[in-house]
C-alpha cells in the first residue's frame, strides 16, 4: 500500500531524483516465529487484535543501526495530535524521521515508551491502519524539501504556508457556465492581480476558517485589506 502510494506524482519524481530518501519496513521481517507474527489477542479481553512489541521495536533498533539515530519517531494514531502544515515544517528540518503504522486494534502500548515515539494524527475518524495517514505526512513534508516541487512559488502559495487558505484559481475558458474569470485576473497588471490574490486569500479563510485570523501574523497590507472585507461586508448587511 505504502509503495504504491510512492510510485507517483512529486514524491516518485523526488526519489528519482536523489532528493527524497524513502525506505518502506515490513514488519514481518523482524519476527522469530515459524508463523511470522505481528499482533497477538488484547489481554483483558475484548475484540480484534493488537500489534506486539518486538517486531516494532526490532525494526526502530535496526534503522537506527543501519541509517543512523532519527530526529523523532511518530506514531500514526488517533489519539496523537493534529498534523498541520507548521508540524510538516518541523519534520522536515529533523531530516530522518521514522513512521510507525499501526493495525487490528492498535499498538502495544510499551511501544511508545520505550522507542520514545511521539503520537500524530491526520483527523478525528478511524482508518484501517497508518498507512495512509503516513503516506499524507510523507507527502506534505516532501513537497517542502527544495526541487521536490519543480515550482518553489507553487510551494510558498499554498494553503496554511502562512496560516491562510489560498486564493481562488482559474483557468481557460474566460467564461464557463455563465460565470466570468475575475477582469483583474485578464488585465494583466501584475500589482493588481497580487493584491486581488492577497485579498482573495484573505476573504476565503475570513469565510470558510476565520479561527485560522486569530493565529497568524498579518503584515500591514493584509491588515488593510482585512478592514476593506470587513467594511465590505457589514455594508453589504446593511
Amino acid at each position: 500500500m505504502v509503495q504504491a502510494g510512492l510510485a507517483e506524482g512529486v514524491v516518485s519524481r523526488g526519489i528519482e531524483q536523489g532528493l527524497l530518501d524513502i525506505q518502506v519496513h515490513d514488519l514481518r521481517e523482524h519476527t522469530s516465529d515459524r508463523h511470522r507474527s505481528v499482533d497477538d489477542i488484547p489481554y483483558g479481553g475484548g475484540p480484534g487484535m493488537v500489534m506486539k512489541p518486538e517486531p516494532l521495536i526490532a525494526a526502530v533498533a535496526q534503522i537506527a543501526a543501519t541509517r543512523g539515530t532519527p530526529g523523532a519517531v511518530v506514531l500514526l494514531s488517533p489519539q496523537g495530535r493534529r498534523f498541520s502544515q507548521a508540524e510538516a515544517e518541523r519534520l522536515r528540518t529533523l531530516g530522518h524521521v521514522v513512521l510507525l503504522c499501526g493495525r487490528y486494534e492498535g499498538i502495544d502500548e510499551r511501544v511508545r515508551a520505550l522507542v520514545g515515539a511521539e503520537e500524530m494524527s491526520i483527523g478525528d475518524y478511524v482508518l484501517s491502519g497508518g498507512e495512509l495517514p503516513a503516506l499524507v505526512v510523507v507527502d506534505a513534508v516532501s513537497r517542502l524539501v527544495p526541487g521536490v516541487v519543480g515550482d518553489e512559488q507553487s510551494v510558498e502559495a499554498d494553503s496554511f504556508s502562512r496560516g491562510l487558505l489560498d486564493f481562488p484559481h482559474y483557468t481557460r475558458p474566460a467564461e464557463f457556465a455563465g460565470m466570468k474569470v475575475p477582469d483583474v485576473l485578464l488585465s494583466g497588471h501584475h500589482a493588481q492581480v497580487r493584491r486581488w490574490r492577497k485579498k482573495a486569500a484573505l476573504a476565503a479563510t475570513l469565510e470558510r476558517r476565520p479561527e485560522l485570523l486569530e493565529q497568524v501574523a498579518l503584515d500591514d497590507e493584509e491588515r488593510t485589506l482585512l478592514n476593506e472585507i470587513l467594511k465590505e461586508r457589514a455594508h453589504e448587511r446593511d
